[in-house]
C-alpha cells in the first residue's frame, strides 16, 4: 500500500510539472469538434480566439508566443490571408511607442529621472504623510512617460534609502520615537542642540557601523550591476534568480530579487517599532499604486492603452476622437483625483488619521529621524552634481514631444498638422519617431567642449550620441510588440469572419440596461479578471466583445471600452497582478495580506472615479449622449 500511495504521489507530481505541456496540447484538441461539426468562418474564428485566450490566461505559454497563434491557424482555416494576418503584427502604434522608448532610454542613461525624483522628495520633506505623498507624485509623473514596471523599479531604490534610513535612526533613537528637536530660537539653545544632535549622530554612525552587514543594495540588471543603485549605497547579498514580467506595462526589464532569507529577518527584528514597519509599508505600497495611476494618464503609459487606441481606430476608422490630447484631458482629472484617494486611503490604513502630524510643514519641530532622512535625500541629489548638458537635451526633447503631440490635432484650434496640403497623413507616431531619430544623431558632449565631463560608460568617441542602439533595445519590449499584435489579428479575424456581430446578437438580452449599468458591470468584470491574468490579454479579448455588446445596444462604444481600458489596470491586489506589484514585494516590507487589503480599497476607488468621470466630464468631451454615426456604419458594414 505505501508503494502504491508513493506511486501515485510521483505521478501527481509528474504531471504537476507538466501541467503547462498538457495544457498546450490538451486545449487545442478538446475545443477542436467546434471548428469539425460547425466549418464555417464564425466557428473557427471563435476556435483560434479560445485557444489564444486560453494560453494567455493560463500563461502555458510565453505571452508573445501564444500571441503568435492566430498567425498560422487563421490561415489554416481560411480565415485570413497570411500576409493579411502579418501586416497586423506592425501597426503605427508600435513605431509610437519605439520613439517613446528611445526617449525614455535617453531619461534613464543620463539619470534625469533621479533628479526629477529626489527634487520633488526635497520639496515634499521627511514628515510620513508629505514623504509618501512626495513619492507618489514623482512615480505618477514619471509612469506617464516611462513604463509602469521601469518607473518603479527606478523610484524604489531611492526610497528604500529614506526607509534605511528611518530604521538606523530609529535604533540610534533607541525606541523613542517622540523625541523632537525643537528649531533654533537663539545662540544658547542653537549651541546646546547641535551638541545634543551630534552625540545622537556619533552613536548612529557607531550603530550603522555595527549593522553594516544588514543592510542591502536593491538594484535592477539595468544598472550593469555597478554596485551602486541609483546612487544608493545599500550592502547586500543577491538570489541569482531573475525575473521578467510582461503583463501590461512598457517596457519590461529584468528585476532581481533580494534575499528571501534576510528579508525575513527584517522584517522579524530589524524594524525598531510597529510603526516603522507600517510607514516602510505604506510607503512601498504606494509607489506601486502610483505608477498605476501615472500609467493612465498618457496613451503611451501601458500597453493596455495603446492596445485600445489601435483596436477602436482599425475598428472605427472614420472615429477621429481618440489622440494624445483627448485622451490626456479626460484621464488626468482621473489620476489627480485617483493619487489624492489612494493616498488618504493608504495614509488612513498604515499611519492612522492623525494628518496634523504626518503631514505638518512646520519647520519649528522635527524629529530627529526626520532630520537625517532630510539629510540623506540631500546628500543623494548632490551626489548626482550639477545639471549636465545630456540632461538639459533629454528634458527639451521630452517637453518638445509633449508640446508636439498635444498641438497635433487639439481640436478647438487648428493644429500643426494644418500646415500641410495632405491631410492624415501624420500621427502622434510621426513625432515620436522624429524626435527618438534624432536622438541616435546628437552628440551628447556639449558643442566646441573639451571637457570629458559628459564621458559616459567609457566612451571616449566625442560624437558619441545621446543613445546608442543597445541602450534603446535594453529597453524594448518586443514581447509585447508581438502581444499587441496578436491581439490586433484576433480583432481583424472576429471582424472578417462575422463572429463580433454574431456575439452582440447574442447580448441583445441586456439591451433593458442603462448604459451606466452596462459600464460598470464590464469594469467590474475586467477588474476581476486582470487581477489573475495579464492585462494586454484581458483587454484584448474583452474588446472585441464590449464592442459589438455597444453596437448592439446602440450605445457609444466609447461609454464601455475607455472605462474598460483603465479598469484592467487595476490588477493590484496580489503580486502576481502586475509587475510593479512583484517589485515592490520582492523588497520585504509587505504581505500579501497587506497588498490584498490596500489593494481592494485601491480598486474600489478606480471604478468609482472612472464611473464618475465618464458620467460627467467624458460626455461632453466625447458627445456621449448620442450613438455616433461612425458606429452606425461600422455596424451597418458589419450585419450586411
Amino acid at each position: 500500500m505505501r508503494l502504491e500511495a508513493a506511486a501515485r504521489m510521483d505521478l501527481i507530481r509528474k504531471l504537476w510539472r507538466a501541467r503547462k505541456l498538457i495544457l498546450v496540447v490538451l486545449i487545442p484538441l478538446s475545443l477542436l469538434p467546434l471548428p469539425l461539426i460547425h466549418p464555417t468562418s464564425e466557428a473557427c474564428c471563435a476556435y483560434v480566439l479560445m485557444v489564444t485566450a486560453v494560453y494567455w490566461v493560463s500563461e502555458a505559454v510565453p505571452l508573445g508566443a501564444a500571441a503568435l497563434v492566430p498567425a498560422f491557424l487563421y490561415p489554416l482555416f481560411g480565415v485570413l490571408k497570411s500576409s493579411e494576418v502579418a501586416a497586423e503584427y506592425c501597426k503605427d502604434t508600435t513605431l509610437l511607442l519605439m520613439g517613446v522608448i528611445c526617449l525614455a532610454a535617453s531619461i534613464e542613461k543620463w539619470n534625469l529621472h533621479k533628479r526629477i525624483a529626489l527634487r520633488m522628495v526635497m520639496i515634499a520633506g521627511a514628515k510620513p504623510g508629505m514623504l509618501v505623498l512626495g513619492f507618489m507624485c514623482c512615480t505618477v509623473f514619471l509612469s506617464m512617460w516611462l513604463s509602469n514596471t521601469s518607473t518603479t523599479a527606478m523610484v524604489m531604490p531611492i526610497a528604500e534609502a529614506v526607509l534605511q534610513q528611518l530604521i538606523c535612526t530609529g535604533l540610534a533613537d533607541t525606541g523613542d520615537d517622540s523625541e523632537t528637536v525643537e528649531a533654533p530660537e537663539d545662540d544658547a539653545s542653537l549651541s546646546e542642540k547641535e551638541e545634543n544632535l551630534d552625540k545622537n549622530q556619533l552613536e548612529l554612525l557607531y550603530r550603522n557601523d555595527i549593522n553594516g552587514s544588514t543592510k542591502q543594495e536593491l538594484s535592477t540588471l539595468s544598472e550593469e550591476q555597478t554596485g551602486e543603485v541609483n546612487g544608493v549605497g545599500l550592502r547586500a547579498n543577491y538570489n541569482q534568480e531573475v525575473i521578467k514580467h510582461t503583463n501590461g506595462h512598457l517596457p519590461q526589464i529584468a528585476i532581481e530579487i533580494p534575499n528571501v532569507k534576510r528579508v525575513k529577518a527584517r522584517r522579524d527584528s530589524q524594524y525598531p517599532t510597529k510603526r516603522d514597519h507600517m510607514i516602510c509599508k505604506c510607503l512601498s505600497l504606494s509607489i506601486t499604486y502610483a505608477a498605476t495611476i501615472g500609467g493612465l494618464i498618457t496613451i503611451t503609459g501601458t500597453s493596455t492603452n495603446l492596445i485600445f487606441a489601435e483596436q477602436f481606430n482599425t475598428r472605427y476608422p472614420d472615429a477621429k476622437v481618440i489622440n494624445f490630447g483627448t485622451w490626456f484631458i479626460f484621464s488626468f482629472p482621473i489620476a489627480i483625483i485617483m493619487l489624492v484617494l489612494t493616498w488618504l486611503w493608504l495614509h488612513c490604513l498604515f499611519l492612522g488619521c492623525n494628518f496634523r502630524e504626518t503631514c505638518s510643514l512646520s519647520k519649528k519641530r522635527k524629529t530627529r529621524r526626520e532630520m537625517m532622512s532630510e539629510k540623506r535625500i540631500q546628500e543623494e541629489y548632490e551626489k548626482l552634481g550639477p545639471i549636465s548638458y545630456p540632461e538639459v537635451v533629454t528634458g527639451v526633447f521630452f517637453i518638445l514631444m509633449t508640446l508636439l503631440w498635444f498641438t497635433r490635432e487639439p481640436g478647438f484650434v487648428p493644429g500643426w498638422t494644418s500646415l500641410f496640403e495632405k491631410k492624415g497623413y501624420r500621427t502622434d507616431a510621426t513625432v515620436s519617431v522624429l524626435l527618438g531619430f534624432l536622438l541616435f544623431l546628437i552628440p551628447a558632449r556639449r558643442p566646441f567642449s573639451s571637457s570629458n565631463s559628459y564621458k559616459y560608460a567609457g566612451d571616449d568617441d566625442p560624437l558619441a550620441p545621446m543613445i546608442t542602439w543597445k541602450d534603446f533595445q535594453r529597453l524594448m519590449p518586443w514581447e509585447i510588440v508581438i502581444l499587441v499584435g496578436g491581439g490586433y489579428a484576433l480583432a481583424a479575424g472576429c471582424k472578417v469572419s462575422g463572429l463580433s456581430v454574431w456575439i452582440g446578437r447574442q447580448l441583445e438580452p441586456m439591451s433593458g440596461l442603462p448604459p451606466w449599468a452596462v459600464t460598470l458591470l464590464a469594469c467590474l468584470l475586467v477588474s476581476a479578471v486582470t487581477e489573475f491574468a495579464s492585462n494586454p490579454a484581458t483587454l484584448t479579448v474583452f474588446l472585441p466583445i464590449l464592442s459589438a455588446l455597444s453596437e448592439t445596444l446602440q450605445i457609444n462604444p466609447l461609454h464601455t471600452l475607455i472605462p474598460s481600458t483603465m479598469c484592467v489596470s487595476f490588477g493590484v491586489m496580489l503580486p502576481v497582478g502586475n509587475p510593479p506589484n512583484a517589485i515592490v514585494f520582492s523588497y520585504g516590507h509587505v504581505q500579501i495580506s497587506d497588498m490584498v487589503k490596500a489593494g481592494f480599497g485601491v480598486n474600489l476607488i478606480g471604478v468609482a472615479v472612472v464611473m464618475l468621470a465618464i458620467s460627467t466630464w467624458g460626455v461632453p468631451l466625447f458627445n456621449l449622449t448620442e450613438f455616433p454615426a461612425w458606429a452606425v456604419g461600422r455596424n451597418v458594414t458589419g450585419i450586411l
